[in-house]
Formats: structure tokens, C-alpha cells, sequence
């Protein structure tokens, strides 16, 4: 099962969107795909309808085990979406609480790792939806994947936020035996804005091949998806947006597709 993350230290960037459009495409392509939400706010839990608030069994029931090892089985704990092939770990606010409740236990940075691995024979793909905070959750995510992709919203104040997350970043690579390979992806790109495109110009001088070729333009039809709490690719796949994760998930799965570039959105 190949393991992706979806992160960023700034709130607002698009995480969920990408996880939840992603995910409806690999369901498209036959994949059987789990959606894990490590996010305290639980908008990806909410997505799917269901209340992070009101959920006793939630992500925060595996790491009240010892060590890396759950309450109970992470297959226990998942939820359906409406969607077939495509399941849900859902999160309840409880798990802003963790960081306070486990101090520095031993062993709780691979909760998540685990957790996936005796889900392995059930999905080809997860992806995580992160918090937007450093943390135990976050942590648990890059411990976890393999692959990691950071959405930024195409205004300055969300360079800003990714400056921080590339920190982290650098701090988690030093940890890890093997590799992380990662790859930003420029969202919300308005192109009719100055703003967007000064902010697209800085991520590419700054950050160079490791900003995708392309980017995801604003479209209001990914509100709609999220109303009726289906993904934007299954829902519409011929907008704007589901054309630009579709470009995406080419890239990150190594195929040569004609990529969506960022003068060529609609």
C-alpha cells in the first residue's frame, strides 16, 4: 500500500480538497483507497457526514494503547463514505488533545505507521489529511508516508506558512532513515490576480523542481462537491478542478501526461 500525506502548517490551503479529489480519482482508476484524518477540525470527517465531534470511536482510540500498539484494531474504527472502495479513518477533536495527554511517551510518533500496515491487504493507497500544527499527529503522518504533498495556496501570507512547514520538514528528514520524497502543489491559482501570480513566480524561484509544473485553479465547484460530500472528480469530472488533481495525480504517479500549466487553467 503506498502511503501519502498531505500537509501543511497554515490552515486554508486546500489539504482536504486535494485528499478527498485525489482519492476520487484513484477510486476511478479501480484503486481501493482509505482516507485517514489526522486533522483535529475533522473537515475530511465531516466531508464524508460525519461529526467529529460526536464520534467515540475515532483515530484517538489507537494511540490510548501502549506504545505504538492501539485500543483496538485500526479496522475497527473505519467508517464508509457513500462511495464504494473508498473508506474513511475518521477524526474526532479529542485528538487535539494528544500532544498534552502523551507528553513524550515512547513509541506514539509510529501509532499511524502501524496502524496502516495491518490495513495493508485492504487498500492499494492512503492518504492523510494533516493538521496544520506541529505535533504528535503531524509527526505520526511523516513517520507514516512515503510520499508527501504540500498544497499552497497561491497568496504571500501562505508562503509564509509553507517557510514553516519546510522546517519541519528538514527536522523530520534528519530522523528518518530512508527518504521523503515531497512535491509542492500551487493552489487556488487565480490567474486574473496579481497576487497569485507574484506568490506562483516566488514558490517556483524559491523552491524550483520541486514545485509542480502546473497548478489547481480556484473553482467554486469544489464547494458544491463538499456539499453533497462527494468527490469533486466523481461528482463533475470534467471541471476545472477535477482536470487539474486528475494532471496531478499523473504526476505524482510518475506518468508523462500534458500537464494543466498555469496560463492554461480552464
Amino acid at each position: 500500500m503506498q502511503v501519502w500525506a498531505v500537509a501543511n502548517q497554515k490552515g486554508g490551503v486546500g489539504k482536504t480538497t486535494t485528499a478527498v479529489s485525489l482519492a476520487g480519482h484513484l477510486v476511478h482508476r479501480g484503486q481501493r483507497v482509505l482516507l485517514v484524518d489526522l486533522d483535529p477540525h475533522g473537515s475530511l470527517t465531516a466531508y464524508f457526514g460525519h461529526d467529529p465531534d460526536r464520534l467515540e470511536n475515532s483515530l484517538y482510540r489507537l494511540f490510548q494503547g501502549p506504545g505504538a500498539t492501539p485500543e483496538v484494531p485500526a479496522a475497527e474504527l473505519l467508517l464508509p463514505t457513500g462511495i464504494d472502495d473508498l473508506a474513511l479513518l475518521p477524526a474526532s477533536t479529542a485528538l487535539a488533545t494528544l500532544d498534552r495527554q502523551l507528553g513524550s511517551q515512547e513509541g506514539k510518533g509510529l501509532v499511524i505507521r502501524q496502524a496502516l500496515q495491518s490495513l495493508a491487504g485492504r487498500y492499494d493507497t492512503a492518504l492523510i489529511d494533516c493538521p496544520p500544527l506541529l505535533g504528535i499527529l503531524m509527526v505520526n503522518a511523516l513517520a507514516a508516508c512515503r510520499l508527501l504533498i504540500l498544497p499552497v495556496q497561491t497568496e504571500p501570507l501562505a508562503l509564509k506558512g509553507l517557510e514553516r512547514m519546510m522546517h519541519t520538514l528538514e527536522m523530520i528528514m534528519r530522523a528518518r532513515r530512508d527518504g521523503l520524497d515531497y512535491l509542492i502543489v500551487p493552489t487556488m491559482f487565480d490567474r486574473r490576480t496579481r497576487a497569485a501570480l507574484d506568490s506562483l513566480r516566488q514558490l517556483r524561484e524559491t523552491y524550483g523542481d520541486k514545485v509542480w509544473e502546473a497548478v489547481i485553479p480556484v473553482d467554486t465547484k469544489f464547494r458544491e462537491a463538499s456539499k453533497r460530500g462527494v468527490p469533486l472528480p466523481m461528482m463533475l469530472p470534467s471541471s476545472r478542478g477535477a482536470r487539474a488533481y486528475e494532471a496531478l495525480l499523473r504526476t505524482l504517479l510518475g506518468e508523462s501526461p500534458e500537464p494543466l500549466r498555469a496560463g492554461g487553467e480552464s
